[in-house]
């Protein structure tokens, strides 16, 4: 036996077990990824946006080669801006990331005015159309989400006439009447944005979308998309998100007389808390539903409520940033996610067209974006400055210690309560 590196061995053991305890933060360079990846995407759209080409440029992809020109530009802009918008709205400043910030400011500004301007070559369509019927209210809806996120570097870095443009162009869709699902929140969404922005509200779309909410709900944080219940993520990709922003706009304005701003914030966060547990330690989560093309936007949920600083007791911060880096570096690197010219394919992993149900094209596949809302919190903020955290399942599968779960409670009251242990 060596006796030499045997003493030497133990001499080390002390540094070697500090080593492996010392905690680590990978925070920093998971933003600088998200970032990249979400301006990755974000590129070509802008980009061809803010010259007046995208129209010209942009592929569409879509089931069976239908014709979705009439909808596709503004879903691709619409859905990307709204994942954008937490991001974009802290604004520029004299870091690398606050430069970028500005330029990307500045060409979503150039974008909204030439998609809005009628006489511009990419001007979009906010209306009725002949084939694509009224998938308008589905993007416009985005677009205006998009609006309520980033108020001062959207909204109020537009010229008059651009904002006089984009009125009238929402104001089209109110032609449109939404069917009895998810689609009454993309009606109420572009109400709140009128009522956010001192213009008279149609109130009869924001009452008939929040209360079918209320009559659609089906207890433990999950909301039917009509009368019906559907195992998908539509509770993310619309419900719980437009309904939060529809009743804080109407709690800001002073409507909210039922106070339902809360519950339905209880409600936001015991569903946020189970799609941190649908995570798994690969970074993987169930194919499940409908439009399952959307990719990581499934998680705009816990996004949006991690960025709210309202994730329930005993979720760490941390470890939601590291169980949404892992969804998305794994969804984003797969193979044929995008096309040759950076543009994004129809699939779930990688280039999968059957994944594309018909109303399903390259521009729907950019709600993806959603699930960047974090990127709102700043760089200094806790989620990102905080040691990495396992998530759950990983805490899980890995045998440690974990959070038992418990479905929610109603109270005496008839509010929501998210409770993380029983009664005794």
């Amino acid at each position: 036996m060596n006796f030499k590196l045997l003493l030497v061995a133990i001499l080390l053991l002390p540094q070697i077990i500090f080593a492996q305890k010392k905690e680590v933060n990978n925070g920093a360079a998971q933003r600088a990824y998200l970032i990249r990846m979400m301006t990755k995407i974000a590129d070509p759209v802008l980009t061809a946006l803010s010259k007046n080409e995208l129209k010209k440029t942009m592929p569409i992809e879509s089931f069976k080669k239908a014709d979705r020109s009439g909808s596709a530009y503004l879903e691709a802009f619409g859905r990307l801006l709204a994942g954008m918008a937490p991001w974009l709205e802290l604004g520029p400043d004299q870091t690398p990331e606050g430069k970028l910030r500005k330029k990307y400011i500045d060409l979503s500004v150039a974008c909204i005015k030439n998609a809005t301007d009628s006489t511009a070559a990419d001007y979009m369509n906010f209306k009725k159309h002949p084939v694509t019927g009224s998938q308008a209210l589905v993007d416009a809806a985005f677009l205006a989400q998009a609006f309520l996120r980033a108020p001062t570097q959207l909204w109020g870095n537009l010229d008059e006439q651009t904002k006089r443009n984009v009125l009238a162009a929402f104001n089209q869709t109110r032609e449109i009447m939404p069917g009895n699902n998810n689609w009454v929140l993309f009606a109420a969404e572009i109400e709140a944005f009128f009522l956010k922005y001192g213009q008279e509200i149609e109130k009869g779309r924001v009452d008939r979308a929040v209360n079918s909410m209320v009559l659609w709900y089906k207890g433990d944080g999950v909301y039917g998309d009509g009368v019906n219940f559907h195992w998908d993520y539509y509770n993310s990709f619309v419900m719980h998100p437009m309904l939060l922003e529809v009743s804080e706009a109407l709690k800001n304005a002073n409507r909210d007389t039922a106070n339902l701003y809360s519950v339905f914030l209880s409600r936001a966060k015991r569903y946020a808390a189970i799609q941190e547990r649908l995570i798994s330690p690969e970074g993987t989560y169930p194919p499940i539903g409908r439009s399952i093309s959307y990719r990581f936007g499934a998680f705009q949920l816990l996004s949006k409520i991690a960025q709210m600083h309202a994730l329930p007791e005993g979720i760490k911060p941390s470890q939601v940033r590291c169980a949404l880096h892992a969804v998305i570096k794994r969804q984003i690197e797969m193979p044929g996610t995008f096309n040759n010219k950076g543009w994004l394919n129809i699939g779930f992993a990688g280039h999968q067209p059957e994944a594309g149900e018909t109303y399903i094209c390259t521009g729907s596949e950019y709600l993806c974006s959603e699930g960047f809302i974090m990127l709102g919190l700043a760089a200094q903020d806790p989620f990102w400055a905080a040691p990495d955290a396992d998530w759950t399942a990983k805490r899980a599968w890995n045998g440690e210690l974990m959070t038992i779960d418990h479905a929610m409670e109603p109270d005496p009251t008839g509010n929501d309560v998210y409770k993380q242990t029983p009664k005794k």
